[in-house]
C-alpha cells in the first residue's frame, strides 16, 4: 500500500487465473480486495481478499453495491465469454461514476501448420463441424451444448462440472480441469479417434495445449469468436492492471 492514502476499495469480477494473481498481488499490497465468482464452478479456486459468489441483480444491483460498499474501482478480470457481467459492469460503472478496468489475456494466435474455422457462435460452429469430422472433441464448456444436440455426431465433452441438457445423442463426458500437457492431449484425442477440435478463444496457457495437439495430429479446429464487450479502458497483464490502478482509481495519490 502506498504511504499517505488509505486501502482502496476494490471489486474484482473475477474467476480466472489473472484475476487471482491481481486479488493476491493487491492484498499482498494492503488493498481492500472483494472478488465476485459468478458460481457456475461447484469447486471453484478461491482468490485472496475477501470473496462473493452469486450475481449482483442485473445493472442497477450491482451499481447499488458499488455505492453501498464505497468502491473506488472495479476491475472486470471475467473469462472473455462472460459478456453479461461485463455489460452491467460497463453501465454500473457509468452509473456510479467508478473507474473500470477490463482485465483480459489475449486470445490465441493461428500457426502456420493450423486449420483453423472461425466461428461467431456455437450455432454457427455446430453448423461447420458436419462437414470437418464424425468424431468432435468439446471443449467449449457445460454451457450451450444443446447447439450441438441435433447433430449425428459423436463427441467427447470436456467440462469441469457435469454439463446442461439436452446434449448431443451420442457422446461421453470427461470431467477434467486444466492446465493440460501436450503429451496427454495428444493421446486423448489419439485414444478416441478424434477428428475435429471445438473451442472457444479463451487464450492462456492453461488449455493451448490442445491446439498444438491438434496441429500435431493434423486436425481442423473451430474456434468459436470472442463476443464484443462494451468500449472501457482494457489491460492484457496483471502487471499492466496494477500499474493502471496507481495512477486512476480515486483512491490513489495525486
Amino acid at each position: 500500500m502506498a504511504r499517505g492514502r488509505d486501502p482502496m476499495n476494490l471489486l474484482i469480477l473475477g474467476g480466472t487465473g489473472e484475476a487471482r494473481e491481481l486479488a493476491k498481488e493487491l492484498v499482498a499490497r494492503g488493498e481492500h480486495v472483494v472478488s465476485s465468482l459468478a458460481g457456475r464452478v461447484a469447486r471453484p479456486k478461491l482468490p485472496h481478499g475477501e470473496t462473493r459468489v452469486g450475481g449482483f441483480g442485473g445493472p442497477e444491483g450491482l451499481a447499488r453495491w458499488l455505492t453501498e460498499n464505497d468502491v473506488d474501482a472495479v476491475i472486470d478480470a471475467t473469462h472473455p465469454f462472460a459478456e453479461r457481467i461485463g455489460a452491467n459492469a460497463a453501465i454500473a460503472a457509468r452509473e456510479t461514476g467508478t473507474p473500470l478496468l477490463r482485465l483480459a489475456r489475449p486470445g490465441w494466435t493461428e500457426q502456420p501448420d493450423d486449420t483453423w474455422h472461425w466461428a461467431d457462435d456455437l450455432d454457427h460452429a455446430a453448423r461447420l463441424l458436419p462437414a470437418l469430422g464424425d468424431r468432435v472433441f468439446l471443449t467449449s464448456g457445460r454451457q450451450g451444448l444443446a447447439a450441438f444436440a441435433g447433430l449425428d455426431l459423436w463427441f467427447l465433452i470436456r467440462c469441469v462440472d457435469p454439463p446442461e441438457v439436452p446434449l448431443p445423442r451420442r457422446h461421453e463426458i470427461l470431467l477434467d480441469r486444466g492446465p493440460y500437457t501436450v503429451e496427454n492431449e495428444h493421446a486423448l484425442m489419439e485414444r478416441h479417434g478424434i477428428e475435429v477440435l471445438v473451442t472457444k478463444d479463451s487464450g492462456g496457457e492453461m488449455t493451448a495445449a490442445k491446439l498444438t495437439a491438434a496441429r500435431g495430429l493434423g486436425l481442423p479446429v473451430v474456434v468459436v469468436r470472442r463476443p464484443s464487450r462494451p468500449e472501457t479502458a482494457s489491460v492484457t497483464t496483471v502487471q499492466d492492471a496494477l500499474t493502471w490502478l496507481s495512477g486512476t482509481a480515486k483512491g490513489s495519490p495525486a
